[in-house]
């Protein structure tokens, strides 16, 4: 099979080797009759061929692409069902939605189509697919969604490249470092997994290839360390931040400092779930890393919740509220005209006694 370089160096040979042929504008002189030159015949002049625009355009093109100036990329437009994600993609597919993908979605209703190709490379030890997704799970997360949910004639774009794992690995972070759906957390854990995959447990050879400092990136791989108690106590990991691993990092390097950290987490953990059934907002990240803190120094729990009043709801509708009353001693007060159902105020208070109980 002729390589598409060599077609197009041959196409833009012949192109080139059609010139046309020189005109005669002044014949030569022939002598007339006494031996006087005749008056010079003046043919008229033969334009030169031009070349149409477009074709000289394609010839400057092939000549840039033989030199190697352009470089040469195959899309496609695919059902997103035939790609499937890289197992080490540094996005949580799971956590895409139609908020946190909203403008891309808007995006994509208003053009009727994908912009910006995603990078895939092809899969051969799968029938169910034909490629993975490199960079670009976000895209392909909001396609399928207006395809399954609004029956939208719509197909994924892909460019197909040939990659290892560590260029994979690359790609997939250089597109998605400056983005600020990724967390840092996310970000953090896949530099982790890589060092030791890719750049053999060292953190220099790692950061020059990623082209950052070397203290850049320990600081990320100091955040991906953290305990996954520690992570927990965020409720969210997505508001787990590279700031928040260097304020606890002192507390967590040795024990007893260690012990206390993640008990404090845990106990934290279990208040942060409560807060998420009762459809209330996480403590702050803040918060919780001087909890943290102050529990692996040694030093008085920071109040939380516990003393304070709780209005624990279900969705809009409020269950109960929960007001202390003294050491070990709250009361609960039940809105019993509530548009729940006793199934609802039980699993409520069995949540809201786990976080006042957590070791009952």
């Amino acid at each position: 099979m002729v390589s598409t370089t060599s077609k197009n160096r041959n196409i833009l040979g012949s192109l080139i080797g059609e010139a046309p042929a020189p005109a005669v504008t002044n014949p030569p002189n022939v002598e007339a009759a006494g031996g006087a030159p005749a008056a010079a015949a003046t043919a008229p002049a033969v334009p030169a061929a031009t070349i149409p625009p477009r074709v000289n355009d394609r010839i400057m093109g092939l000549s840039r692409l033989a030199s190697g100036d352009l470089q040469e990329k195959t899309l496609r437009l695919v059902d997103p069902a035939r790609c499937r994600m890289w197992a080490r993609h540094n996005r949580k597919y799971d956590l895409l939605s139609p908020e946190t993908c909203s403008e891309l979605l808007e995006g994509l209703r208003a053009q009727g189509k994908q912009e910006f190709p995603a990078i895939v490379r092809r899969v051969t030890d799968d029938p169910a697919f034909d490629y993975e997704v490199i960079a670009g799970a976000r895209r392909h997360w909001a396609v399928t969604y207006l395809r399954q949910v609004e029956h939208r004639e719509i197909k994924y774009l892909i460019e197909e490249r040939e990659l290892s794992d560590e260029q994979a690995f690359r790609l997939a972070d250089i597109e998605n470092r400056a983005r600020k759906d990724l967390s840092d957390y996310e970000r953090a854990v896949d530099y982790l997994n890589a060092i030791d995959l890719y750049y053999g447990g060292v953190a220099s050879r790692m950061a020059e290839r990623l082209d950052v400092t070397k203290a850049w990136l320990s600081k990320f791989l100091d955040l991906g360390r953290l305990p996954a108690e520690v992570v927990a106590a965020f409720g969210d990991h997505l508001q787990v931040l590279e700031k928040h691993a260097r304020d606890l990092k002192p507390v967590l390097a040795q024990n007893p400092e260690r012990g206390r950290v993640i008990a404090a987490a845990k106990k934290l953990s279990v208040d942060q779930s409560a807060r998420r059934e009762a459809g209330e907002p996480y403590l702050e990240p803040a918060k919780v890393v001087v909890i943290l803190r102050n529990a692996g120094l040694g030093k008085a729990e920071a109040p939380t919740t516990k003393d304070e009043t709780r209005v624990v709801k279900l969705g809009a509708v409020t269950l109960f509220t929960v007001k202390p009353k003294g050491p070990g001693k709250a009361v609960v007060e039940l809105a019993l005209d509530a548009g729940a159902s006793n199934a609802d105020f039980v699993a409520a208070l069995e949540a809201e006694l786990a976080r006042l109980r957590p070791s009952a």
